[in-house]
């Protein structure tokens, strides 16, 4: 076993790294052979089930024979599509399993346009017959959600015809992100900077995040953000028309289910209200205050005479602070203690039992993410590198990870996935955990002012950031619903309306940042997704404190609700979930809440920033 202090692997030849730092896949499949038959039962079960059509209305019975083969398909497409992809995580270059994924992709599409029927079919029974049906038959309980949430959004189902055509077109409404990613991912070209010490950088993805966060020369900075946006800003139409193509496509799909906006529309699969995206982004607005002073206070620390958003990433200390991997562990089941001894255990399992795949390798998969497999657990994809974001990054998917296993053993198959709503709530309260953990015996002037930053640039991205982005999508197909056209003279004023409207004067040259949302592939991709990272930081701001703060009464009652939260899964609509667990986003309360918590935290910030000094 690798020492507890040891820093990561120096070797990025997976087949180098210590086992026990890579996941095991074959507690979902031993090997291929398994895998293929895995398919052709996948297979099979699709041919069974499309032998129901036409026989909903016989009775319950068939509705739960109907259920249940659905549940049957769904569990062992987890296992036959999450194989290959984990697969591909951990080497994107291996065509061979590129191949395997994309049967299943195949396989999962066919079955999509197929079964168009059942939907349409379940609604031709009178909504009084079917709940006589349910409350007479309690084999349908752990369907009845369903089941009564496709009555709910009953005006919005087309015919079988309708339905098809809409699968069909389906194809084609992903053709805008397609083009997007072909275009500033596939053939983009960075221009190279030459920076103050005479090294060479190509301006991409990586090495801006990279040079914003390390580069203490702002003349440095100020040439790697200038070369990076240089291919947004020469092709400011083409982006454009691509992301009309976006909002074009949203509307259609709006209007052919009849609803009065696209934001009604990506919302109503949750019953989420457009208020609570309308409230969100005007106590983000109105509540701009502490973030303005943030930046000031940057402004002053960094002693620079003119600040700009690419300079808003720069630590405000330089340290060299390296946390090894299994040190790491230790702290974040430490850090959640507060959820019980039984709770701990499963987090040890997790990084006992080989869920979670550590360190870079070539072709693995950048990033993060935790996947659920319904009948195994999940598993957890890192690109550890000993910094500080790193381990918040592990608690981040430690999270998403412990959500997954008490809805999995709490919920029938059914209703075992959460909404996207309350998915980054339990991933954030973690963060919030560790980061007390880590403040609670941490001495350092200067790692102190690390750890607050963090935190505040953590609302910073999570809340402000993301909530300017709802801001600016929503008038962006607001503009598009009222009939007028798009351009990318519009797209740029309004971006720089929202910006100004956020930051008001603790920019300079905002102007640079017009083409900013080209560079945003959400928009493109998964309209009106990012909000949810907005909410759910406000709601998990809010659970922690309750969590940590006030009489021990109170506190353990917030903490059962909370682990009630996860255990839910998605047997209840997100914003009634959060309700019981205190948090109410038809009030403004969550989100005052949150910024209320920045306006404290800049407040310590400075208190440590002064000690510092001292």
């Amino acid at each position: 076993m690798t020492p507890e202090n040891a820093l990561k692997p120096d070797a990025r030849d997976r087949a180098e790294i210590p086992e026990e730092y890579t996941w095991d896949l074959d507690q979902i499949y031993s090997d291929w052979e398994a895998w293929e038959a895995g398919l052709d039962g996948l297979q099979n079960l699709m041919d069974s089930y499309q032998k129901l059509k036409g026989t909903l209305s016989e009775g319950p019975q068939r509705i739960l024979e109907a259920s249940q083969a659905s549940d049957e398909l769904g569990q062992l497409a987890y296992r036959v599509y999450q194989y290959p992809g984990l697969m591909q995580s951990q080497d994107t270059r291996d065509n061979a399993v590129q191949a395997r994924l994309e049967q299943v992709r195949l396989a999962l599409a066919a079955f999509r346009q197929a079964t168009a029927w059942y939907t349409p079919e379940l609604l031709d029974i009178p909504e009084e017959m079917m709940q006589d049906w349910l409350d007479k038959t309690p084999e349908l309980a752990p369907y009845r959600f369903g089941i009564e949430e496709s009555y709910r959004m009953q005006r919005h189902v087309l015919d079988e015809d309708g339905e098809r055509l809409l699968a069909f077109a389906s194809t084609f409404g992903g053709t805008p992100a397609q083009t997007y990613s072909m275009m500033a991912d596939a053939d983009v070209d960075f221009p190279t900077v030459t920076l103050s010490d005479g090294s060479k950088s190509v301006a991409s993805h990586a090495n801006l995040s990279q040079g914003l966060h390390t580069l203490r020369d702002q003349v440095d900075r100020e040439k790697l953000f200038k070369a990076h946006f240089s291919v947004y800003d020469g092709y400011p139409n083409t982006y454009a028309s691509i992301y009309n193509g976006v909002l074009q496509k949203d509307w259609f799909t709006a209007r052919s289910r009849r609803y009065e906006s696209a934001l009604d529309a990506k919302l109503d699969d949750d019953n989420i209200p457009a208020t609570v995206v309308e409230n969100l982004i005007d106590t983000a607005r109105t509540g701009g205050s502490p973030l303005q002073r943030y930046h000031r206070l940057r402004r002053a620390t960094l002693g620079l005479e003119r600040y700009r958003y690419f300079d808003a990433y720069l630590p405000l200390v330089e340290i060299e602070w390296a946390l090894p991997y299994d040190t790491v562990g230790r702290l974040i089941i430490d850090s959640v203690a507060i959820f019980g001894e039984e709770y701990q255990r499963t987090v040890q399992r997790s990084f006992d039992e080989r869920w979670i795949d550590v360190y870079e390798n070539e072709g693995k998969r950048s990033g993060a993410f935790s996947a659920g497999v319904y009948g195994v657990h999940p598993y957890m994809l890192l690109n550890y590198a000993d910094t500080l974001n790193d381990a918040f990054t592990v608690a981040h998917e430690m999270g998403h990870t412990m959500h997954t296993v008490l809805s999995h053993e709490s919920q029938p198959f059914a209703t075992s996935s959460y909404s996207i709503f309350v998915a980054e709530v339990a991933s954030m309260a973690n963060e919030s955990l560790f980061l007390d953990r880590l403040l609670a015996e941490e001495t350092d002037p200067a790692r102190r002012v690390t750890l607050l930053q963090h935190a505040i640039d953590d609302i910073a991205a999570g809340f402000y950031r993301q909530a300017m982005f709802a801001d600016f999508e929503l008038r962006a197909h607001r503009i598009v619903e009222e009939n007028h056209p798009i351009t990318a003279e519009v797209l740029q004023e309004t971006y720089l309306e929202v910006l100004k409207s956020f930051f008001a004067d603790a920019l300079d040259d905002q102007d640079w940042y017009r083409n900013t949302w080209a560079r945003i592939p959400h928009f493109y991709g998964s309209p009106y997704y990012v909000f949810q990272y907005a909410t759910s930081k406000a709601a998990a701001s809010l659970i922690h404190r309750r969590m940590t703060e006030g009489n021990a009464g109170e506190c353990s009652a917030t903490v059962e609700a909370y682990l009630e939260l996860l255990r839910s899964g998605g047997n209840d609509h997100p914003i009634s979930q959060l309700q019981k667990a205190g948090v109410d986003f038809t009030t403004t309360e969550p989100t005052e809440a949150l910024v209320a918590e920045m306006d404290s935290l800049v407040d310590r910030l400075e208190l440590e920033l002064t000690r510092l000094s001292g």
